[in-house]
């Protein structure tokens, strides 16, 4: 380059610029859409791997329920009259079944299906793209 002096080398001209500038856009976002589907995809899979859990807990527990609560019921009519040692049985099993439910319910809250950094990228983006029109 020694031997090009600067009124040899051309300016690009708007259309040239505008042109580049859309380019350089519309990969802009289509890598935002990118990390957003890659954000939501894990946070899905997430989701699909605590669904999966309730479903074998819920399997679990019904299967539990049912044998637990006959042994526990005719082991406590032995020493009171079989209705309510059904009741007091089906009572402790409701209660363990709405802290269970509590639960689960806490931990779905804990769940963003929010693509946090693909908006906070996006408006790093809009900032830098005001920033250089102005």
């Amino acid at each position: 380059m020694s031997g090009m002096s600067p009124e040899t080398v051309p300016e690009p001209t708007l259309g040239d610029l505008f042109s580049e500038l859309s380019r350089d856009f519309g990969q802009l976002v289509r890598d935002e859409v990118q990390l957003a589907k890659t954000e939501v995809t894990e946070e899905v899979r997430g989701v699909a791997r605590a669904g999966g859990m309730f479903g074998a807990a819920a399997f679990a527990a019904v299967t539990a329920i049912l044998l637990l609560s006959f042994a526990a019921a005719w082991g406590l009519a032995e020493v009171m009259p079989i209705g309510f040692a059904f009741l007091i049985v089906g009572l402790v099993w409701t209660a363990i079944g709405g802290v269970a439910f509590f639960l689960g319910r806490k931990q779905m809250e804990s769940v963003n299906l929010k693509p946090e950094q693909t908006i906070e990228t996006i408006q790093e983006d809009v900032q830098w793209a005001k920033q250089q029109t102005s």
